[in-house]
This record gives structure tokens, sequence and C-alpha cells, in this order.
């Protein structure tokens, strides 16, 4: 696939810059209720395994525990420095682990194995030898599957990379946000730029199939000409994909988040001016824009995806595993489902009281009705794949797509007039600058989003 030089307009970023959801689900996290409990669960699971051809399996494991905070951080994590606590989740995990994978149809196979945090790496290597290998005997694994996992290089002694290479993990995530000193120390997360070339050089000697950077603009301290250091290096580095995300200051939600004082943060022309330098430098040098946060290599499984309009979104980002049912294990962990989310218990003593009692973790969640499956097809569709084919939706769903979704239509209008969108008798395509804004767009198909308008504190980032 070539790609796209792209030259992005200050003014655009500016005039769409306003709160809103980033759809990793549909109805979004705030629509989760208690009333959906882990015999409602369970009844899903049922209703899916009974199905004629029932879908495969994507697997995430959350691992909360991190040594040191983050400041940045809006990950549900742990602070903790005793090795009994890992233990313990872990002795609680396979209880989960034991519970879930009875009540799963054993023809299921698993296609995705994905471990977040936290930080995985915070284990010992005996320890995610010992968990890595109880979830390949509980679970039916594709020969094929994509085994992946969040990596702090800081973390890491010499028996890390090799030991999770010989486990079968094949793509690999590293964490580096900033290159810059005085960003690092105002985040409380010092690694070395050296420290980041060292663990990518030797995940490429060990063969993993693919290597994925994180980074954050918007941080403490951070200025174009700062940022734009630690772009060249990170292209100098060359991974196979990258993730961008934009630092959401949220402190009303994310207490610690206080740490960081307001006054350090960039502010308006110049967060946009970095977020404007970092898309038009990755693909000047050759990186393909998925969408959102997410850049490839041309020749990435993304990238083809992108191409061939199969590309499919989950909590864990863009994935080309489109149609895989999602179960997530660990405090926090949400599942999603052909017709329902399932959200686990966020504190550890009620996992544990709900695992040793032989319960299934679920304390949020919700069934989808018909037209909540509608708009979330057609959020991912217009979010991953970048248009609407207005026949294919009305034959999927038996509906008349314009008479439908006539007040979202009206609302697409101002992106047409911006020349971000294209409107037919047949379809509607996002054009490549309109594809930076595609939140905005996907804002027009939410049922729900007027009912959060209305409430007093702010339940979402801002698009850009």
């Amino acid at each position: 696939m070539s790609t796209t030089k792209y030259q992005v307009s200050l003014d655009l970023l500016k005039k769409y810059d306003r709160p809103g959801p980033r759809y990793t689900s549909y109805p979004t996290a705030p629509h989760f209720h208690s009333d959906f409990d882990p015999a409602a669960y369970e009844e899903e699971i049922r209703r899916t395994n009974e199905a004629d051809n029932p879908p495969d399996v994507s697997l995430y494991f959350h691992f909360p525990f991190c040594k040191t905070l983050c400041y940045y951080c809006a990950c549900n994590v742990i602070i903790t420095h005793n090795p009994r606590r890992i233990e313990e989740y872990l002795y609680l995990l396979k209880k989960e682990i034991d519970l879930l994978s009875a009540k799963l149809n054993p023809s299921r196979k698993v296609i995705q194995l994905h471990w977040g945090g936290g930080t995985p790496t915070y284990l010992s290597p005996e320890q995610i030898r010992d968990i890595f290998l109880y979830i390949r005997e509980k679970f039916n694994f594709a020969p094929d599957a994509e085994i992946s996992l969040e990596v702090d290089p800081r973390r890491l002694t010499e028996e890390y990379l090799p030991t999770l290479r010989r486990l079968g993990f094949n793509r690999i995530s590293f964490g580096v946000q900033d290159f810059n000193m005085e960003v690092q120390e105002a985040v409380n997360r010092i690694q070395p730029e050296a420290l980041t070339r060292k663990v990518v050089t030797e995940s490429r000697a060990l063969g993993f199939d693919s290597i994925n950077v994180d980074l954050i603009c918007g941080l403490p301290h951070q200025t174009l000409s700062s940022y734009k250091e630690t772009v060249t290096k990170i292209i100098d580095i060359n991974p196979d994909r990258l993730a961008v995300f934009n630092y959401a200051h949220v402190p009303w939600l994310k207490k610690h988040q206080r740490i960081i004082p307001d006054t350090a943060l960039p502010k308006g022309e110049e967060k946009l001016a970095i977020l404007k330098m970092v898309i038009e430098r990755l693909t000047e040098a050759g990186y393909v824009y998925i969408g959102m946060d997410h850049f490839a290599r041309p020749d990435d499984e993304l990238t083809v995806a992108l191409q061939n309009h199969s590309l499919h979104r989950n909590f864990q980002g863009y994935t080309t595993r489109a149609g895989a049912e999602v179960y997530a294990l660990g405090v926090t962990g949400i599942s999603q489902l052909e017709r329902a989310y399932a959200q686990n218990v966020k504190d550890t003593k009620e996992y544990s009281e709900r695992l040793l009692s032989g319960r299934l973790p679920t304390s949020l969640g919700c069934r989808l009705n018909d037209d909540d499956v509608l708009r979330r097809y057609v959020i991912n569709e217009l979010m991953c794949n970048n248009r609407l084919i207005k026949a294919e939706i009305e034959k999927k769903f038996g509906i008349d797509f314009d008479g439908y979704f006539r007040e979202a239509i009206g609302q697409l209008q101002e992106f047409v007039a911006d020349g971000l969108l294209q409107m037919t008798a047949d379809r509607i395509e996002v054009t490549g600058s309109g594809r930076l804004v595609i939140r905005n767009m996907a804002m027009a198909f939410d049922a729900y989003l007027k009912t959060d308008q209305q409430k007093d504190s702010p339940l979402y980032s801002r698009t850009v």
C-alpha cells in the first residue's frame, strides 16, 4: 500500500477539538450498569456457545501491578513492592481461568491473546511461564494465534525477552512516551533512549513478528521542538507499529494526575502543533496512518486490513481479528461479546471474595438491543474502514439507511462542507484529512450522546 503524506491543518484541529468518546465500545463504558451480573454474563456466554457457528475467542489478561506510578497514567494500576500480592493475584487469576474456560464451548479457538496492565513484566520470568502455560492448558489455541503483551523496558533482566519468545509470544509493545529528560522527570518515568534501543534490537534478534512503541503527546514540559527530537529518534529505531496517544488530563477521575500542574501542560495551538508534527513526520517517514493514534509500516497486517476494509477495533485498539469475542480476565477487565459487555470488579479484595466463593467477578455491563448492535457496527465501520456502504448495511440489518439515520446525516453535513467527508446516494466516505477527526464523525451516530452531554461532570477526553 502506498503511503499518504499528511499536511495537517491547525484550523481543522482547533475547530473539532471537543470532548467525545473513543468508541472502544458502543454503548460506551459510562452506560454499563450493576444490573448486569455474573448470571447475565453466563447467559450471554451460553447464547453465543449455542450459535450455529460460534465466534472465535480473543483473551485479554489484566495484570495491574506496577513498581512506581507514572503520573500521566489513566489505567487501573496497583503500586506495590510486596511479592505476596502478586502471588495471591495469580492464584485468583487461575480460579477465574478455571471458571471461564469451563463455560466456553471447547471447540471455540483462541486466535488472540493479549496481556496488559499495569506492568505484565512486573511478574518474574518464572511467574510469567507458570501463568502462561496454565492459560494454554485451559483454552483451545489456534496454531497461528496472535500472542502479545505490553512491556516496561525498565523492569527487564536478561531472562525476560528470551523467556517470552520461547513461550510463544510473537508481538511485543514497549512503552516509551517521550525521550526528553525534563518530561520524564515530570511524569516520574525515567527511561534512557539507549535502553529502548537495546530492547528493540534484542526483540528483533529473537524473532518477534511485530514490535510496537507507545508514545504520548501533550505531557508536561513537552514543546514542539523537544517532541520532534523524540519522534525523529523513534523513526530511527524503526518499530513496526506506533501508538501515539493524546494525553488525557482528567484529574477529576484520576486523582494522582493532580501532581501534574496545569501550567506545565502544552496548551492550545502548541499542543495541536505537536499533534500536527507527529502525523506529518511519521507519514513522511513511510508509516501509514491507520487511524486515531495508530501508525504502521506499509507491509504490516494493520495496513493491509485498512486497504482491504477489514479493520476492527476493541479495547486493545485496532486489530485484524474482526469477529472474535473478547473475554477479559483480571480486575477491571472488560469482555466484549456479540450482544453484551461485562466488566470485572475493580477492587482486588472483592475480586478475591467472588472467586473464592466460586463466582465470576462480573460487576457491571450491559446487553445490546438491536439499535445498539446496528450503531456499533456503523461506528466501527466508519472509524476503522472510513466508509459506510448503505446497501450493505441495509441488507445486514433490514433498514432504510437514509431514513433510519436521517438525524445523523444532517449532523454530518458540517464535515461535508469542510471537505472531510463525501456523501453520495449509495455511500458515505471519509477523505484523507477527515480521518483526523473521525471520533467527531462517529458521534453523529451515537444515540446516547445527548444524555451524556447534559451531565455535570465531563465523561470523555477531547477528540483531538
